[in-house]
């Protein structure tokens, strides 16, 4: 006598996956893609990692080979002494760890914290010349250098766990090590090379010349070991009983809708490899030169504004939907309202007409921080891009295909479902990440 009126089938870990949107894709054929780049010549721009064990904090050995001083240093018996010599050091919010202008003896190895780099400002102030945070290293070429000084003073924004290695200890083992001592006597021998601000080998060029000058012979110098990125993939098997897809399909089809939801479920997996994938992943792809800390803790316009001098033709913010509120919060103290902008139909907030993109894909750590990416886009932009290959056999959408793989003996209909994506980014310059953003501030 009565029926009901049905819904398709609801799931709520769909979201909006603003970056497969966003993204320019480009078919990859043959499932790599390799991107040429100018030789550059930057060292040392690594992460030291750390071992702790309770409270005690030792670095990992061949981690000192981050220090452009012993990069390509392979003895790790002599690493491993040299490990043992750093000595641990705890810090507190507001301490000087190091003096403008005073003498410099020591190399600083950050293993937990962040340090902000004070110096003289242009009119005679303090200014902030920058911050560092875990894994990062200051001070290393005063190892070899008697007369360097502290360009800056070295003062804890936060509490922390540093290790120390002085010029003494070094220049003691490197007396007594052969190796090490040839090492650092070529390292400093080493004629310097022509780069530019970027680290790429110089192109030679003349301007402003008159008459018949001798015009510099160049060429342009690639990488000889390019970055190749193969396509990663995502897979399932959809299982669905014959009985189900031949009888009830009414007032929907129950295959295509069991399908639907898997290729949902599909495709946020792809969004969340490729912001954390540790191959390819946007979070452990940026450079570590693009890498930036919060001012303050909280993400303010000055580090929004910060981020977005990095890169020209910035295409969108990237974030946590608690980090754009604790980015609204701090916008709010200051009584600035920030525009939105539209994209297809949907109002977006934007900061200096960048739009601010959520994904819940970004992670939040136990210490309540997460991270904001800044991202040029597209191949011709020379920016970060997706990477799939369309036209796959049994496809129904890019790069995605659905194939039947039979009927078991228990009447089971089998569906391999499979995507096949990557991310690449260009260029250093092209991403970038505010880290370490408190999403916890209130007030």
């Amino acid at each position: 006598m009565a029926t009901t009126t049905k819904s398709a089938p609801q799931m709520q870990e769909i979201t909006s996956r603003w970056l497969l949107k966003m993204l320019p894709w480009v078919s990859v054929q043959g499932g790599t893609y390799r991107v040429n780049r100018r030789l550059s010549y930057s060292v040392g721009n690594g992460v030291v990692e750390f071992i702790k064990t309770g409270t005690q904090v030792q670095v990992i050995p061949a981690e000192l080979g981050e220090l452009p001083l012993l990069r390509d240093y392979e003895d790790l018996d002599v690493l491993g002494e040299l490990a043992q010599r750093c000595r641990q050091v705890e810090f507190e919010a507001g301490q000087e760890l190091t003096s403008f202008g005073s003498p410099a003896d020591q190399v600083f190895l950050l293993a937990h914290g962040r340090i902000d780099q004070i110096g003289p400002g242009p009119y005679g102030e303090d200014a902030v010349l920058g911050s560092v945070a875990d894994g990062a290293y200051f001070g290393d070429e005063s190892l070899v250098d008697e007369e360097s000084i502290w360009e800056y003073t070295a003062r804890a924004a936060t509490s922390g766990t540093a290790l120390t290695l002085s010029r003494q200890d070094f220049q003691l083992l490197a007396d007594r090590v052969e190796s090490l001592r040839a090492h650092v006597d070529n390292v400093r021998s080493r004629p310097d090379r022509q780069t530019n601000k970027y680290g790429e080998a110089a192109i030679e060029l003349s301007a402003g010349h008159q008459g018949e000058a001798v015009l510099p012979g160049t060429f342009v110098d690639y990488e000889a070991r390019p970055r190749e990125y193969e396509l990663s993939i995502a897979q399932t098997v959809l299982r669905v009983h014959s009985r189900v897809a031949d009888l009830y399909n009414h007032p929907m089809n129950q295959t295509e809708q069991q399908l639907r939801l898997t290729v949902e479920a599909l495709r946020e997996r792809q969004e969340h490899e490729m912001l954390n994938n540790r191959d390819f992943g946007l979070l452990h792809n940026a450079d570590y030169d693009q890498r930036i800390q919060p001012h303050d803790g909280a993400p303010s316009p000055d580090d929004m504004d910060q981020l977005l001098s990095m890169r020209r033709g910035s295409k969108l913010f990237l974030a946590h939907p608690k980090a754009i509120a604790a980015f609204g919060r701090e916008c709010n103290k200051r009584g600035i309202y920030p525009e939105s902008v539209d994209i297809g139909g949907n109002r977006v907030p934007a900061w200096r007409g960048v739009p601010i993109f959520p994904s819940n894909k970004i992670p939040i750590s136990d210490a309540r921080t997460t991270s904001i990416l800044c991202m040029r886009t597209g191949e011709d932009e020379q920016g970060v891009i997706g990477l799939h290959q369309p036209g796959i056999p049994d496809e129904i959408e890019p790069s995605l295909s659905v194939r039947f793989m039979g009927i078991s003996e228990q009447a089971i209909i089998s569906y391999l479902v499979t995507a096949y994506f990557s991310a690449a980014v260009l260029v250093p310059d092209a991403l970038g990440v505010l880290e370490n953003v408190e999403i916890g501030r209130w007030r």
